[in-house]
């Protein structure tokens, strides 16, 4: 099994196996206070997650015995900076007490692939999403975005752009310069990250980065030199 963490908007927790069946799966959707709920919606999946009572299916596959969880996918943004922090402290602190690897995710590659997943799901295996892009709130007046346009071989969303960030009132010019159909997304699905992280482990690739996608600089710099004080 997988459990997959993600606060780069709300926050959410899943239990998925490996062939994505969703075994159980809680979430917040307050854009604040990730780390008084964490805990909570952590402790409510692993002891919900049966294999006699699966929540639903993310992918191909059926139900089979219950595994031990073998790798934990940390949605690593774009997000603001104190959100992020939380769910992915606590997927290292996780996977560190079990033993096993933490796969990171960009969070807006899960939340495309819950949009090519449900178009397939409704328009058959050959509906054509077309080129779009995953919209978030970044705060400050400014929105994170993310251009996508079909799976690859392995099942994983392709990137046309990396994430990014632009003013709110820039969105939609930016957008339809890159040919890209809004997507605003105010929820990010566990599941679907551990989905990406499984389709990931399963082709032997790094879809994610090490290092949390803030895409802004952090508002406190270190001082370019010592302080001068007068006599």
């Amino acid at each position: 099994m997988i459990l997959g963490i993600d606060t780069s908007v709300g926050t959410a927790v899943a239990v998925v196996e490996a062939d994505g069946v969703v075994l159980a799966e809680a979430s917040s959707a307050n854009p604040l206070g990730h780390a008084e709920v964490i805990g909570d919606l952590l402790q409510t999946v692993l002891g919900a997650a049966r294999p006699d009572a699966p929540l639903g299916h993310a992918g191909a596959g059926t139900p089979g015995e219950r595994p031990e969880i073998t790798a934990v996918a940390a949605g690593m943004g774009p997000g603001p900076f104190t959100g992020l922090r939380v769910g992915i402290a606590a997927a290292r602190t996780f996977a560190l007490g079990r033993g096993v690897p933490v796969v990171p995710v960009v969070s807006h590659d899960a939340a495309a692939l819950g949009i090519l997943l449900e178009d397939a799901l409704v328009g058959g295996l050959d509906a054509e999403a077309g080129r779009f892009a995953i919209v978030t709130d970044a705060r400050r007046r400014e929105f994170a975005y993310t251009v996508y346009e079909g799976m690859d071989d392995d099942g994983l969303p392709i990137r046309v752009t990396e994430p990014a960030l632009t003013q709110r009132d820039e969105i939609d010019v930016v957008l339809a310069g890159l040919g890209a159909e809004r997507r605003d997304t105010t929820a990010v699905s566990a599941a679907m990250v551990a989905l990406v992280a499984a389709r990931a482990l399963a082709a032997g690739r790094e879809v994610g980065p090490r290092d949390a996608l803030y895409l802004r600089s952090p508002d406190v710099t270190l001082p370019a030199g010592p302080k001068k004080v007068g006599v």
